[in-house]
């Protein structure tokens, strides 16, 4: 039974998903990092706990950190330990990739955003995205694409059953 039990942790399972990203920037490029994360957080991750809605990444001495990203403990996992669930985590990337992120940061003027957190292994990892933000007008084009083809879906699943 422990077998099969394993065997369904391993694949790379979706923790969280942040849509508000997609809806306000516009993603050029996407990298995968680790995550230095404490036990009880893994153990909240595990548990589905995870708001990172108004997380981003930062530069800090040559080091990329995920700030704003909010992991709730839960309550009988970190008896012991005082948790602090808005700190700030380190992300874990090669530094030939730190250095292209701190470029398109600095000289571009992009900005860091958290796409997706999910397992991979037993390990936990962020897409993060470099990214520019939307103006007003961006927003509604991609509203009125998305409902153009909500509706068209809608249509040809309508016409595909009557015939």
């Amino acid at each position: 039974m422990a077998k099969t039990k394993d065997k369904d942790n391993k694949g790379g399972g979706t923790i969280a998903l942040n849509k508000r990203a997609r809806h306000e920037y516009h993603i050029d490029e996407r990298y995968e990092a680790g995550i230095a994360l404490q036990g009880w957080e893994l153990k909240a991750l595990r548990a589905g706990r995870i708001n990172f809605g108004d997380g981003y990444a930062i530069v800090q001495h040559g080091e990329i950190f995920l700030v704003g990203a909010s992991i709730p403990p839960l309550i009988s996992a970190s008896t012991h330990v005082v948790a602090e669930d808005r700190r700030t985590r380190k992300l874990l990337l090669h530094r030939q990739e730190i250095d292209r992120l701190i470029g398109a940061i600095e000289r571009k003027g992009y900005t860091l955003v958290p796409i997706a957190l999910y397992w991979k292994g037993n390990k936990v990892k962020v897409e993060i995205g470099v990214a520019r933000g939307k103006q007003e007008h961006d927003k509604r084009d991609t509203e009125k694409e998305r409902d153009w083809q909500r509706e068209k879906q809608r249509t040809m699943r309508s016409h595909n059953r009557s015939a």
